[in-house]
């Protein structure tokens, strides 16, 4: 039975903290289904005579969780400044934000920690709820009516979505890192269920939080699920309205590692309800978005900024982890100058005006190492007017079948004869197959900054005595080697060393909607729908366009390419693995697969080449005359300084 509802769980302190506490404040739902709590933490002095803007979190992971609890690593390692009691993993840290006159929201997602309800995360019922809080912040009489979101991952994925849905009271949105298109994104790449990640984080972050879980309860992990991490503590505190028996827990939530395996396609009703038309967003809007995160939230961060209607919306990119960018001490200035220009209109870096770039792009050059901030410094930062770069060059390599690229055609040209280079299907991170195709050193400094495409003619035969092949599984990979010889890795999302970037397809699902207003020739758009699927059938040779997420990377003279062409999972996934034994079953892949040449049969790379002379003009230009936004930026002492700052006067 569902625990009885207590209307004597909110309490208020106001002399424990630097700020007012307020624990398990209840918001009843619009819908009149339910209710949501949350934790609020506002200014000393704040009410109807002293409002305060807000800035509202909403999520799974437990408004009560401690961060140093939640993940003991990563918190060490966090800015000292943006750290407090009430800290908490991927969320703006209360005590900094009230002392700079912010009311700061925390509330538990439905079906998690003190909100009743059956859990759905990242559904449509979780955004009408988060609606909700919104439009309940900005009505408080502690208030100015201005709500604005901020958060990392989840907490920036779940902006997306509410901001579509206009709720009264949004005034600007700053998701950091978050994806924005839930199957692309997150869930299938390229329509592979990405399927190993999403154990992990619903077994270890969310369903340990469920609402009525007792504290003690073991949680469930496996050898690709264990170690270091993000998890729910055993300090996190129960459900006050007590615990729930495994059973009914089990009744009362929608269970995201089975319900990505059993849909498959965007035209099913799980996936469709997470739809949502991001040109409907039209609060200002600063994303984020991290060159490490290749297998998670980079492509949302980018489409996001592109497709969002907003008038004023800029793009911002980074490097490092996943955990700690958010929280260094000039990012966080940058997410306090954008959120006081729309929340309190204190405009002192003239986002308004146009005096911040529109895109902000880090660049990276160099074999600096990974997962070291102060050694990712010397990265320089540009200024761009818009993305794509309008001056981008769009050059495609050819593969050959002497595993080359060659960017001239007529070198690359094949005989008339065809030419297969072959390779296992069903290739694993442990047991990878796959082919490479290596550049010449170039002899030029080469900046490659954008989208990327890849065209393969493939084709699929069995293995003697084993089932006939009727699907082909790509995973592409784009890698750096130094002019020493040495691939260059970068940090990726959990510290982990990653290559340029990935990109997947499955071919049965190849069919391009060239006609969709979000096709481009660089983004091949794809509905991925039950009525898209296409046969893969022995013999036949198809030709595909592989979506690869953007980069950004300066090549040296002497430096090289590599393009990986593989059937599964290859260095560089992390934990984002796609190995799930009922979405790439052997009855359907097992078997060979191969790349082919021949008359008419061409296979290239697409490469977003920037000129260089232009981008160095542009950096210079850059530096004279933006030096008043920097200032407005950055207007607190340093303390544990992040790699990129938005200045470019000391590089």
């Amino acid at each position: 039975m569902p625990n009885p509802v207590r209307t004597d769980l909110h309490t208020v302190d106001d002399s424990s903290f630097p700020y007012i506490f307020e624990q398990n404040a209840t918001i009843e739902l619009q819908s009149g289904k339910g209710l949501v709590r949350c934790n609020i933490y506002r200014p000393k002095g704040s009410g109807p005579d002293c409002k305060v803007p807000v800035i509202a979190t909403y999520g799974p992971y437990g408004k009560d969780t401690f961060y140093g609890d939640f993940h003991a690593k990563s918190f060490e390692e966090v800015n000292p400044a943006q750290k407090s009691a009430h800290s908490a993993w991927e969320t703006p840290d209360p005590a900094f934000w009230t002392r700079h006159g912010y009311a700061v929201v925390r509330a538990d997602e439905i079906g998690i920690g003190q909100s009743p309800g059956r859990l759905d995360t990242m559904s449509r019922n979780t955004s009408e709820a988060f609606f909700d809080v919104i439009e309940w912040a900005a009505a408080q009489p502690w208030s100015n009516g201005k709500v604005g979101l901020l958060g990392v991952s989840y907490y920036a994925g779940s902006q997306w979505r509410v901001a579509a849905m206009k709720p009264k009271g949004l005034a600007a949105m700053v998701p950091w890192e978050g994806m924005s298109d839930y199957y692309r994104d997150r869930c299938r790449h390229g329509g592979i269920l990405s399927n190993n990640f999403i154990d992990f984080w619903w077994n270890r972050q969310v369903v340990s939080n469920q609402y009525g879980r007792p504290c003690d309860e073991e949680i469930i992990t496996n050898e690709k699920t264990n170690g270091v991490g993000p998890m729910r503590p055993k300090s996190a505190p129960e459900s006050l309205e007590g615990t729930l028996s495994a059973e009914e827990r089990a009744w009362n939530r929608q269970d995201q590692t089975v319900d990505n395996r059993r849909h498959r396609f965007r035209d099913e009703e799980y996936y469709a309800s997470k739809e949502y038309d991001m040109g409907d967003i039209d609060v200002p809007l600063l994303s984020v978005a991290n060159w490490g995160g290749i297998t998670l939230h980079l492509r949302g961060n980018i489409e996001g900024f592109v497709h969002a209607g907003s008038e004023q919306k800029w793009l911002r990119t980074i490097t490092g982890r996943h955990d700690l960018p958010f929280y260094y001490r000039e990012e966080v200035e940058i997410q306090r100058s954008f959120l006081d220009a729309f929340l309190k209109n204190e405009d002192r870096a003239g986002w308004k005006k146009g005096h911040v770039p529109r895109v902000s792009l880090v660049l990276r050059q160099g074999d600096v190492s990974f997962n070291n901030a102060a050694v990712e410094r010397p990265y320089p930062r540009r200024p761009e007017k818009e993305w794509p770069i309008a001056r981008t060059i769009w050059k495609k390599y050819y593969l050959t079948p002497r595993k080359t690229l060659i960017s001239d055609i007529d070198e690359a040209w094949i005989s008339p004869q065809r030419e297969k280079l072959t390779y296992e299907a069903l290739g694993s991170l442990e047991n990878p197959q796959l082919i490479q195709f290596s550049s010449v050193a170039f002899r030029d400094r080469t900046e490659i900054t954008g989208n990327i495409v890849v065209h393969l003619c493939v084709s699929a035969t069995p293995e003697p005595g084993g089932p006939t092949p009727s699907d082909i599984d790509l995973f592409v990979t784009l890698r750096h080697i130094s002019p020493k010889g040495t691939e260059i890795f970068y940090t990726g999302t959990a510290g982990d060393p990653v290559p340029l970037t990935k990109g997947w397809l499955r071919v049965s699902l190849r069919k391009v909607d060239k006609e969709h207003p979000k096709h481009r020739e660089y983004l091949p758009w794809r509905q991925y729908a039950s009525t898209d699927v296409l046969p893969v059938i022995v013999g036949e040779i198809y030709e595909v366009d592989v979506e690869v997420w953007p980069t950004s990377v300066v090549v040296e003279p002497g430096g090289q390419l590599v393009l990986e062409v593989a059937s599964g999972d290859t260095q560089g996934c992390g934990i984002f693995r796609h190995d799930d034994p009922v979405d790439r079953s052997p009855a359907k892949f097992q078997g060979r697969n191969h790349v082919c040449f021949g008359l008419s049969l061409v296979n290239y790379i697409m490469l977003p080449v920037i000129p260089l002379e232009q981008s160095t003009d542009t950096m210079r230009d850059f530096q004279s005359s933006h030096s008043r936004v920097e200032r407005g930026l950055l207007r607190c002492p340093r303390n544990n300084t992040s790699p990129h700052s938005l200045s470019l006067q000391r590089r």
